[in-house]
């Protein structure tokens, strides 16, 4: 897609990773509650703490295009005030239990997550005002107006960013009128139109029992774990089964390139198109193959030939961004304005020849001990291991997922990604922006 990290639960993740056999890296339990929410938990006893979050399909693909903002504005007010109670009370009550509350929102998904003290009373004090915020919120109308007028400030001082920029060309130039598209905060102009009455309806039809996932990792039993579950979700409306489908992702017919005058210093270059699913076939040997791409940091071809061998950047980069219809693949770099033409030249040819040739097989074999060996810094801890158990469950993938990792990686040849990548990415049809450069040098570059 970025995150903070927690690393308080290595042992205890590691302990997990130890004592299970093999075929369990983590024991996920799955269930519904009585309205139908789907439950993911694992149980993991070493330390008295409980990660517990609880996500909807209600992203900014949602928005209708006028109501852009609308499902981010709905998720941040949750907490803004609830079933009587002010923001500062929220705050202040969990505080007093020790509790964190976080958000998580993009195109697909938006929920709330909590962490607290698995002890008793801290624990029902945090739950109660995760059920209240999720169940029963206020949108103050004062509050909404604060909201908007403070949106509307960080928006227009986004747009003269160059980075800002760059992206929300990029998304719309990749998207076209998709869903996806659409920028996750909103627009100036579409923000202020939101009333409190788009609020309420949006969070009325899209934050539902059936449509909610639940994970769970820490220190209850599976029978607090279901009474945690009900106690979240009851009071939800129930809403209908099936999520709402979004239109199919178009790929482009041909590529665009587009140049915007900005005074930077440095040239911001986005370059990318469609990518994959989540659940996409081809997701390991791209991801793979993304590695020794864009992906893997200093050691990466794109990095090579832009940073080491040239110096034209100081950081050059490829990137898959799974979601429910196929996201965005992504190169991306910052150069001088001068050099914007020759970095974008070597990129392409970058790509050009991997596309056709494909990693060598010391690449390969080097890409996968070094994601083989980073596993374990994935689930290192409990925060680590309840981002994977909200992705898993929101996405529906297999309760043996993670078990599965290691193994769909190592099966990856390099006909794999050579066939992954020449079916999903044509450097002929690929979206180019470049904020800050001449637009002669550029042309003259692609001659």
């Amino acid at each position: 897609m970025r995150g903070d990290r927690f690393v308080v639960f290595a042992a205890a993740a590691l302990s997990l990773a130890v004592a299970l056999p093999a075929r369990a890296i983590l024991p996920i339990q799955h269930w519904q509650t009585a309205g139908g929410t789907r439950v993911y938990f694992v149980e993991n006893r070493d330390l008295p703490m409980l990660d517990v979050s609880v996500e909807f399909p209600a992203g900014a693909s949602l928005d209708p295009r006028d109501k852009s903002g609308l499902a981010s504005m709905t998720q941040g007010m949750l907490k803004r005030g609830a079933d009587g109670i002010s923001e500062e009370e929220i705050a202040r009550r969990l505080a007093d239990a020790g509790a964190r509350l976080s958000g998580r929102f993009d195109s697909d998904r938006a929920g709330l997550a909590l962490r607290t003290l698995s002890s008793r009373a801290e624990r029902d004090a945090a739950l109660e005002v995760l059920a209240r915020v999720l169940q029963r919120p206020d949108f103050p109308q004062a509050v909404l107006e604060r909201e908007k007028v403070r949106l509307t400030g960080a928006l227009k001082e986004a747009d003269t960013r160059p980075e800002s920029i760059a992206s929300v060309r990029f998304y719309r130039m990749v998207y076209g009128d998709h869903p996806y598209a659409l920028r996750l905060s909103g627009e100036v102009e579409t923000i202020a139109g939101l009333t409190r009455e788009d609020l309420v309806e949006f969070h009325r039809r899209h934050y539902t029992a059936r449509a909610a996932v639940i994970a769970m990792v820490g220190d209850v039993s599976r029978k607090d774990a279901e009474a945690i579950a009900e106690r979240l979700v009851g009071r939800l409306p129930p809403g209908a089964a099936d999520e709402a489908a979004l239109p199919q992702v178009r790929q482009p017919v041909r590529g665009e390139t587009a140049v915007i005058a900005h005074p930077a210093t440095q040239s911001h270059i986005l370059i990318g198109g469609p990518g994959i699913k989540r659940d996409d076939p081809d997701y390991f040997p791209l991801f793979v193959g993304n590695y020794v791409l864009g992906g893997g940091g200093l050691v990466s071809r794109i990095s090579v030939e832009v940073r080491e061998k040239r110096g034209l950047a100081y950081s050059a980069y490829s990137y898959f961004t799974p979601l429910k219809y196929p996201g965005p693949f992504v190169i991306g770099m910052q150069t001088k304005r001068d050099q914007a033409g020759e970095a974008l030249k070597v990129v392409r040819d970058t790509l050009r020849e991997f596309i056709a040739e494909g990693p060598t097989a010391k690449e390969l074999e080097d890409a996968k001990a070094s994601i083989v060996g980073g596993f374990p810094l994935r689930i290192d801890s409990n925060r680590k291991i309840h981002e994977h158990l909200a992705l898993i469950g929101f996405y529906r993938l297999s309760l043996t997922y993670l078990e599965e990792f290691m193994k769909n990686v190592e099966r990856v040849t390099i006909a794999d990604v050579r066939s992954a990548f020449a079916r999903r990415i044509d450097p002929d049809r690929l979206a180019t922006v470049i904020v800050g450069a001449d637009e002669g040098e550029i042309k003259a570059a692609a001659q």
